[in-house]
């Protein structure tokens, strides 16, 4: 059973012609990107800054429009939604944002910030009956419900995700978009929202698409995990498998870069020649060959290569993985 599946979806920015350059152009910030999320699981999503992971995840939830493709949630098209029926849908799918500061409103206290989203769905009857559902969402999350009443510079950046998190909450989502909710919190902190994020997903049966750097976070947390290079799903695989055996050469490198702690078995550290290119103008070919330390000439620099399946959920965009 498939809660989410996209449907290669691409989002592309127009860029302005410029004083030195009268052509029209695009950002391919997402290119043709397909995949999907079961009911109650959680799908890791990694890359380098500037991938498009962030963007892909707006674009789900709609924050950002996507330029084609489609977003089915339990079949319905999210993509070409409009009005009172993308309302209505949204109630089912919710965002946690990276900065746990600039996506809490300054001027409201906390029980306007949670209060809201009841307000907009009409999911409380009362006054009475909106108040003891904001407490009930603080203390899922660990907070005291008589935190409702201050204001988000009152808190620390962890007990602000919190409140975030009760936001998300708020309208019983079925799918969280988690866009690198640890990575602006100190590492204690960090292990306090991802057991959080678990103990809910166990309780509520929620599914998580879980966008993040940091590939130890991500192996724990997920149980899939998708690579992102330069707009395009480079590999897939579970979190175990892409881990312990990658097979793009990218994820390779990805892999390589995360710190170990068990000394006696060093692995090889793979450093990428170069920049990663501009999404205006992409390589041609496999958009990673000009980075690549196994690249083939001309193929792997004129023909695209074509996800492909070597093991049981394990897919990969390499003409040369075995």
């Amino acid at each position: 059973m498939t809660l989410l599946e996209v449907q290669n979806l691409k989002v592309h920015f127009p860029v302005k012609p410029g004083v030195f350059s009268r052509a029209r152009a695009h950002v391919k910030a997402v290119d043709d990107v397909s995949f999907s999320i079961a009911p109650g699981e959680t799908l890791g999503l990694v890359g380098e800054s500037g991938c498009g992971k962030t963007t892909l995840g707006r674009a789900i939830v709609r924050l950002t429009e996507p330029t084609a493709g489609s977003v089915l949630f339990e079949g319905d098209d999210l993509a070409h939604l409009n009005g009172a029926a993308l309302r209505a849908r949204r109630r089912n799918v919710q965002m946690i944002f990276q900065d746990p500061f600039g996506s809490l409103n300054p001027r409201m206290t906390v029980e306007d910030i949670i209060g809201e989203a009841l307000d907009i769905h009409d999911l409380a009857d009362s006054k009475a009956a909106r108040r003891a559902r904001i407490g009930e969402l603080l203390a899922s999350v660990g907070l005291d419900a008589a935190y409702a009443q201050r204001y988000p510079h009152e808190f620390s950046g962890g007990q602000r995700q919190r409140i975030g998190i009760a936001r998300a909450l708020a309208v019983e989502p079925k799918l969280i978009v988690c866009d690198e909710p640890v990575s602006a919190l100190d590492v204690s902190v960090q292990a306090q929202i991802i057991n959080l994020l678990q103990d809910l997903q166990q309780q509520r049966g929620i599914a998580y698409l879980f966008i993040a750097h940091d590939l130890a976070v991500v192996e724990h947390i997920s149980r899939r995990v998708m690579v992102m290079y330069l707009g395009k799903l480079v590999e897939s695989a579970t979190a175990k498998e892409i881990i312990r055996a990658p097979k793009h050469p990218y994820t390779q490198a990805l892999i390589s870069a995360v710190p170990e702690v068990d000394t006696d078995t060093k692995r090889k550290r793979i450093v990428l020649p170069g920049d990663v290119p501009s999404p205006i103008h992409p390589p041609s070919g496999c958009r990673f060959h000009p980075r690549c330390p196994i690249a083939e000439q001309p193929r792997c620099i004129t023909e695209a290569p074509e996800l492909r399946e070597l093991g049981a959920e394990h897919i990969t965009a390499c003409h040369l993985a075995k």
